[in-house]
């Protein structure tokens, strides 16, 4: 990867969230079937009192099979805000940007730009991975941080036919029952990238959830190259 500055206008932004984030799904015209379409963010602790958080961004939803190893856009840079005085403003980043075949990450920390404008914290690598394709490629490294990026199954069960006819008013009856309901995204994947970090480079949490869990705010957004 060049050492050169680059710098990235706001391309899209999640909502922001405690523990669980998610459904933003093809809604953004000018980044919609691009990996700079976020579809979801989650953040949460991967076993009870575990002392890291996982992070998991996906990306251009509704990849059908056939099409489900498509690549990540090298202009586009993904970017994790941590928010850790209350004020709803990135104090920490951790960001990602594909290369050759690779997802190269760095932070957390301090963003140099906030708001809408970002520029790859060069100084502060994190790690890399390669990007898989049909077998999941992970990498740990050296501080105890976890990688992935590929594509994944959606994860996100939505009837979407029947949604649509029921704010149609063709659906009398409402929503089907659970046992009755279709996943419209079943077979669909999503352009994915999974961080596991210990909590100790993220600093202390500043907020709690409905279950009284201490946790961090934060966000997402991807940048593209202007």
């Amino acid at each position: 990867m060049k050492n050169t500055k680059m710098y990235f206008g706001l391309a899209l932004l999640a909502v922001a969230g405690t523990i669980l984030v998610a459904a933003d799904h093809i809604d953004a015209p000018s980044s919609k079937g691009t990996s700079a379409d976020i579809a979801d963010f989650y953040a949460f602790e991967p076993t009870t009192g575990s002392d890291n958080t996982v992070f998991i961004v996906d990306l251009q939803t509704s990849v059908l099979p056939d099409l489900a190893y498509g690549t990540f856009d090298e202009n586009v840079l993904t970017e994790i805000n941590i928010d850790l005085d209350g004020d709803l403003v990135e104090d920490k980043v951790i960001q990602a940007i594909p290369r050759d075949g690779f997802m190269y990450f760095f932070g957390p920390v301090a963003p140099s730009q906030k708001g809408l404008d970002s520029q790859v914290a060069i100084d502060a690598p994190l790690g890399s991975v390669e990007i898989s394709e049909v077998s999941a490629k992970t990498t740990t490294t050296a501080s105890g941080v976890k990688l992935f990026a590929g594509p994944r199954q959606d994860a996100f069960f939505f009837d979407f036919f029947q949604f649509n006819a029921v704010i149609g008013g063709n659906a009398p009856l409402g929503f089907k029952e659970a046992s009755e309901a279709e996943d419209t995204f079943e077979g669909a994947n999503t352009m994915s990238i999974v961080i596991e970090i210990p909590n100790t480079m993220l600093g202390t949490t500043t907020a709690k959830n409905a279950l009284g869990l201490e946790v961090y705010k934060t966000w997402v957004t991807s940048n593209k190259k202007q």
